[in-house]
């Protein structure tokens, strides 16, 4: 676990993480874009949350909704007369800050002196067609939430879910932030993993104990370090307007203790308002042998929420070690490490482990995403795929070529055993799926 937000900005940069965007115009503040291991990274985790909430269960269907919606979906929810930070500015250099996080002087010119605080809408508003006025204003998303209620009828006529039953999604959020920062935590444009799911009243206690527990199961699957994870229980005067519970799972960052993760209790009040401002009935009818009364009603719902960006930030703080002064190391889960193994010939100048090496390298890239390296010697190949978070190093020597045996290094341990290569796809499997 690292304590420096500079060290991780640092290898990002260097391995092909993360890279600031828009970099050659002189960038442009806030905006990160991944790099080749970085988008390999956040696709690996997207794809386990899938896996284990969506595909792993049967009470989950997914959906992929349009960043733009009309935007009265907008004024239903709440957002365009809500969804605000109080902002104010400082006298002296004219910089604008959150008043919530200010902490007694202007963190640029150390003024004391601010403006009164006005609310600032967080929405990013753009405008379809030709002409630009009030009448065509739509906004960028700024949650995944919405659509999930809007489009509840929907999903629950195509997939003939009951009650409990939960609507996933993954997609890009986007929210004009007054100060944005602290690397990829804090970003205008943001993605999210979130699950509305959909209950009975009465069961709202169980189902929001379950999910916590998903959720901690979660951090676990992915690496991230428990010992710097505190859930904090919202007090009723700092909840949404819509949450009667409300628990945020914060980590230890760098730059100090911050949000994670959010788990909610919405009540009923997202269907209630749809159905109110649409004129659409969206409330649920009881069905099945069991229940002849035919009860309609909106269904409460809790909303366990993951942040994409925030998850990989979390996750590089928890596996970066470097304890050992001779190497850095990322100790990333074989789950989610962009590359599972890397691939070397002891000696590049030798024809015979060059071409025996591809052909292991050439079968294994049939399942797995591994990686080739041929660059100087050994050792600095192991430490090159240390700092990327390779788990295993396959390594084809002058005895691969008498007895079909490679070597197999563990990147935390960095032993060494050999091993038969028709038993390197099971090796592996059974490593990124412990």
């Amino acid at each position: 676990m690292t304590d420096s937000i500079d060290k991780i900005v640092s290898l990002c940069k260097r391995r092909g993480f993360v890279y600031p965007g828009s970099e050659i115009y002189g960038g442009l503040a806030n905006s990160w874009d991944y790099g080749p291991l970085g988008v390999e990274l956040k696709n690996n985790i997207k794809q386990l949350w899938w896996k284990k909430f969506v595909h792993g269960r049967d009470d989950v269907v997914g959906i992929d909704a349009a960043l733009i919606m009309n935007s009265k979906v907008w004024e239903a929810s709440g957002h365009v007369a809500t969804f605000s930070d109080p902002l104010v500015e400082c006298v002296k250099c004219h910089s604008r800050f959150r008043e919530d996080q200010l902490n007694g002087a202007c963190e640029q010119c150390g003024g004391k002196v601010f403006t009164e605080a006005k609310q600032f809408n967080l929405m990013l508003k753009t405008f379809l067609g030709p002409a630009e006025g009030s009448e065509n204003t739509v906004y960028f998303r700024p949650e995944t939430a919405q659509a999930m209620f809007v489009d509840f009828k929907n999903v629950l006529d195509t997939s003939r879910k009951t009650i409990p039953f939960g609507i996933a999604q993954i997609g890009k959020a986007f929210r004009n932030e007054i100060t944005p920062g602290n690397f990829i935590f804090r970003t205008r444009e943001f993605e999210q993993m979130e699950i509305e799911y959909f209950i009975k009243k009465d069961t709202w206690q169980e189902n929001f104990e379950h999910w916590r527990k998903e959720m901690l199961g979660w951090m676990e699957d992915v690496g991230i370090d428990l010992k710097h994870v505190h859930e904090i229980e919202i007090p009723a005067e700092d909840r949404a307007h819509y949450s009667k519970r409300t628990i945020d799972f914060e980590f230890d960052f760098p730059f100090g203790r911050k949000e994670l993760y959010g788990l909610a209790y919405r009540t009923d009040f997202d269907l209630k308002n749809h159905e109110n401002a649409s004129g659409q009935n969206l409330k649920y009818r009881e069905q099945g042998d069991n229940t002849s009364s035919g009860e309609e009603y909106w269904p409460h719902v809790i909303e366990p929420t993951w942040g994409v960006d925030r998850s990989l930030l979390a996750i590089l703080c928890s596996a970066y070690d470097d304890t050992d002064s001779s190497r850095t190391v990322l100790k990333l889960s074989p789950k989610i490490a962009p590359y599972k193994a890397a691939v070397f010939p002891l000696m590049k100048n030798k024809p015979e482990l060059v071409e025996a090496a591809k052909k292991v390298y050439t079968s294994l890239k049939k399942e797995f995403v591994v990686a080739w390296d041929d660059r100087g010697n050994v050792g600095k190949r192991y430490y090159s795929q240390d700092e990327i978070g390779t788990p295993y190093c396959i390594t084809v020597d002058f005895q691969t070529l008498e007895d079909e045996t490679v070597t197999i290094r563990d990147r935390d341990t960095t032993t060494q055993e050999r091993i038969k290569i028709s038993e390197l796809d099971n090796f592996l499997r059974s490593k990124i799926r412990s």
